[in-house]
């Protein structure tokens, strides 16, 4: 089933898209930076998420890893 009609991949999806983004805005920031703008601004946010509210996007990665396992 695609991310699109199932719930929980659509915020699978999400939590590896601020994840990812936050992890390469820490090796190359510029890189992210540099795109704030346009479909490429998604990223440029999803990095500020992961940065900002860390331990929350951290708990809600255990959370899905704890409910993929069941």
């Amino acid at each position: 089933m695609s991310a699109l009609f199932n719930f929980q991949a659509m915020l699978l999806v999400i939590l590896l898209t601020i994840c990812t983004s936050a992890y390469v805005r820490g090796i190359f920031p510029s890189l992210v930076d540099r795109n704030k703008e346009g479909f490429l601004g998604v990223f440029f946010i999803a990095a500020r998420i992961g940065e900002r509210l860390s331990p929350y996007v951290a708990l809600a990665c255990v959370a899905m890893a704890i409910s993929y396992m069941q």
